[in-house]
């Protein structure tokens, strides 16, 4: 008698639910193995299976979600629903789960790698905003007004980006917020176009998550800066920064720019400039965010 065994695909497709779960990470793939109904046996195999399905079901019309699949996540979701992990009904239940809470990104045709790239960079914008706001929260109520002071500092934040835009002249700007504390460095990023009278153009969910971190670093006592890069008609780009301390936003020299930009992060070895780039000291800005919560 002949036993037909499923190709990988035909195993992929038990894994969908209306979303695909992807283990994006050989740790993360090494770990799922210990399910004997996991019947995958290579990361990379595995990628090229999901690549192929993918493009499968765009073939179709169909468009497919997908997220990123952690199997301590998962682990935990089991056990609180009281779910067998060891099947695969259990892991489409999760992966709805995280569809329907956390980072989900819709294929459109892209190349696998692109689109774990995007996945990987929402994921960790969801984490730092998430991370940040239990930061803010912390801080309790104002001993002067009583009010959240999460409150004060989203709106010396909002002050804050408006005073760093009008440092320079209308044009595209890409700020950066970065800030340090427990161990780990928080990143946030917002592109701004100012080439129009009135209101800058901003993308809402950036400027929802870049506020919050920018709140978050003039509110903690913790190393924290601010970095903006501008694109004027006519001009060199330009980069220009502040050092966030005590509520107020201190301008560096233009050498402690370059030095910020010019220096490998993780071995502290010297990085060529970059061609056309203007390395400049920080324009004081109006310094009426802080620190006083309640002015």
């Amino acid at each position: 008698m002949t036993t037909t065994h499923p190709t990988p695909r035909q195993l992929l497709r038990r894994e969908i639910a209306g979303t695909l779960g992807l283990l994006a990470s050989a740790a993360d793939f090494a770990a799922m193995r210990r399910y004997r109904t996991f019947l995958f046996d290579d990361h990379h195999s595995y990628l090229q299976q999901a690549e192929a399905l993918l493009r499968s079901l765009a073939a179709q019309g169909r468009t497919t979600s997908v997220v990123l699949f952690d199997p301590a996540e998962f682990a935990r979701f089991c056990a609180q629903e009281g779910l067998d992990p060891d099947t695969t009904d259990s892991r489409t239940r999760y992966t709805a789960e995280a569809a329907a809470l956390g980072p989900c990104v819709l294929h459109e045709g892209e190349p696998l790698p692109e689109l774990l790239r995007t996945l990987v960079a929402e994921s960790l914008r969801q984490a730092t905003w998430e991370y940040a706001s239990e930061l803010l929260e912390e801080l309790g109520d104002c001993a002067r007004c009583a009010v959240p002071l999460a409150h004060h500092a989203h709106r010396r934040a909002g002050h804050l980006l408006r005073a760093a835009l009008d440092t320079t002249d209308p044009g595209h700007h890409q700020l950066v917020c970065s800030l340090t504390t427990a161990g780990r460095t928080l990143l946030a990023a917002l592109h701004a176009d100012t080439r129009t009278s009135g209101e800058a153009l901003l993308d809402h969910g950036e400027s929802a998550d870049f506020t919050t971190l920018l709140a978050c670093a003039l509110a903690l006592p913790a190393p924290a800066g601010l970095v903006m890069r501008s694109r004027v008609e006519g001009r060199p780009e330009e980069v220009r920064g502040w050092r966030l301390r005590e509520g107020r936003a201190q301008p560096l020299t233009a050498a402690e720019v370059f030095d910020a930009y010019c220096t490998d992060p993780v071995s502290g070895d010297p990085v060529a400039p970059e061609p056309g780039v203007e390395y400049c000291a920080g324009t004081p800005v109006d310094d009426d965010h802080g620190p006083s919560p309640c002015h």
